[in-house]
């Protein structure tokens, strides 16, 4: 069965008729053709799927496509704005805290969603808002250091 649903991603709003039973993750990367938010896991245990919905982090694996309905979605794709790269994409490059790219979209997202939401957060404090991203390649160490210097750009601007 098939319903209409508005969902406005990264500031335009997009009408689609979708399976009620489409996760979200489908409706950005085949719907809407935004292939930055990877697929890791489809059990909500990797966190490649992350995106924030009306400004919190979540994972778009585990919601449907007909729960966004009416609200906000942000993707990893928002970040670059007029051909410059956001502070955590910079970021992320300078201090190498990224190896193949696969969680790096979603490792983005979590780290935006803290900046935004503890600004001042502390090293520990990252660790523990980027538990539900696994990150296959790297220790850990330059992510966070990645993390870091973002927030400091960021309150900076």
């Amino acid at each position: 069965m098939e319903q209409t649903i508005t969902v406005t991603v990264n500031g335009t709003a997009h009408t689609a008729e979708v399976e009620q039973r489409m996760l979200l993750v489908h409706f950005l990367r085949e719907t809407l053709n935004l292939t930055g938010t990877h697929i890791g896991c489809d059990t909500s245990t990797c966190g490649c799927c992350t995106v924030h919905l009306d400004g919190e982090t979540v994972l778009s694996c585990s919601l449907l496509a007909v729960q966004a309905d009416g609200r906000a979605v942000r993707t990893v794709e928002s970040l670059e704005q007029n051909g410059e790269l956001h502070p955590i994409q910079k970021a992320f490059h300078e201090n190498h805290g990224l190896q193949c790219g696969f969680c790096t979209p979603g490792m983005m997202m979590s780290a935006l969603g803290v900046i935004e939401q503890h600004p001042g957060a502390s090293d520990d404090e990252i660790r523990e808002a980027l538990e539900g991203n696994l990150c296959r390649c790297t220790g850990y160490q330059n992510i966070v250091a990645s993390v870091r210097s973002a927030a400091d750009e960021m309150a900076r601007s």
